[in-house]
């Protein structure tokens, strides 16, 4: 069973039942996974991913392709412009849509393919041994499986069954998000354009339909929920426009042309070297190695975990007793390294100084052992192939 009907879980159950499994996903929302309405990049990896799990052509209709990267400074001035990703494929380009979309298209995907999914069902207590394991729900109902699959975000309760003292911390940034029909740009089309601003960091792009999708990272004090709910979205305009006028850059007429459609959120983020498995249960995507979005990889991380736990799985054969401990330990190897390489350059690049970087929230930022390369992850990806064996000495 799969904990979380987001994009984590809705993958991990594709992935699982193109593995042979029989799946049921649980998802605490009564209808749809939590949104607040952002909007994500989905890199050429995920996308990557999506492809070995025959899910790549409904999502990349569902958003819009990015092949380009500009970086202004403060001034205005081009840093650079280059290509972005993958892009001589059309179902390996990065794409832009609405993290509702991602997650919307993927639960499709999994209803289509016979995967049932029950809402309503918020896990509140994990019991597991050797033999099996069993989720009780908050309306008091239970299940029980083989294995079971964390893909409830950051928040995680499988998390906090599997290692209980660890909480997401705030990483040092508020995110503001926010989509206008009215700001007056060049057409741009498939250009992503990121500024260093002297306030925040900014991003924006405009889609085929002219609408313009904008992100800010601000550094400073969390905003709390207080503020989230009493603040209207004029007020987060008000509040953000004095960091970005200063600069020669369109980042403040794009968030003055903004309406009703802007929201904040907090940047938060998990330490590395936690646990993420037990006897039979185990974390994917936000719920194992959170990291804040600076580098806009936490989608396209979580569609690697479900792909390489799947093949994981497959490769043992079974979920017996006897091959299931290898087959998580294998996953956890095969993932770990460059997964906290990811939240060591994220938590880099949400420092607030980044001449003086917040420390990460770990004795090394770097991950014990070298991520794999580009060779190396398409094989790990590649469903056709198995998955290496890690050392003996592990």
């Amino acid at each position: 069973m799969v904990i979380g009907a987001g994009i984590a879980g809705a993958a991990t159950a594709l992935a699982l039942r193109r593995a042979g499994f029989e799946v049921t996903v649980y998802e605490a929302h009564p209808d749809t996974g939590a949104d607040i309405g952002a909007f994500l990049t989905l890199a050429s990896n995920g996308m990557r991913a999506l492809a070995q799990l025959d899910a790549a052509e409904p999502v990349a209709a569902a958003g819009f392709a990015i092949t380009t990267l500009r970086v202004l400074d403060a001034t205005g001035t081009e840093l650079m412009t280059a290509p972005l990703g993958d892009h001589d494929h059309a179902l390996t380009r990065y794409r832009c849509l609405r993290r509702a979309e991602l997650a919307a298209a993927l639960v499709r995907e999994t209803r289509q393919r016979g995967i049932p999914i029950r809402h309503g069902a918020r896990l509140t207590t994990v019991t597991e041994d050797t033999a099996g394991v069993t989720a009780t729900f908050a309306d008091g109902t239970s299940a029980s499986a083989d294995l079971l699959v964390g893909a409830d975000g950051l928040h995680s309760a499988v998390r906090s069954h599997l290692d209980p003292a660890v909480r997401p911390g705030y990483a040092g940034q508020s995110v503001f998000y926010g989509y206008t029909t009215a700001a007056r740009l060049h057409p741009e089309p498939e250009r992503i354009t990121m500024i260093r601003g002297s306030g925040a960091a900014f991003g924006y792009l405009t889609s085929p339909a002219g609408e313009t999708f904008w992100f800010a990272r601000v550094p400073g004090p969390a905003v709390t929920a207080e503020e989230v709910a009493g603040t209207a979205p004029a007020g987060w305009r008000d509040r953000l426009l004095p960091l970005l006028t200063p600069d020669a850059t369109p980042a403040a007429d794009i968030v003055a042309a903004t309406g009703d459609q802007l929201m904040v959120t907090n940047a938060l983020h998990l330490t590395p070297a936690i646990r993420w498995h037990g006897h039979r249960c185990v974390v994917v995507g936000d719920a194992a190695h959170a990291a804040s979005p600076a580098t806009g990889q936490g989608a396209s991380m979580a569609l690697e975990d479900a792909v390489v736990l799947a093949k994981a799985l497959r490769d043992a054969g079974s979920l017996q007793a006897a091959s299931l401990p290898a087959a998580l330990r294998r996953y956890d190897w095969h993932r770990r390294p460059r997964v906290e390489h990811n939240m060591a350059v994220s938590a880099h690049l949400t420092a607030d100084d980044p001449a003086n970087p917040t420390p990460f929230p770990t004795e090394s930022a770097a991950p014990a052992r070298r991520p794999p390369d580009d060779e190396e992850l398409a094989r790990l990806l590649d469903w056709d192939t198995r998955l290496p064996e890690e050392p003996a000495d592990g």
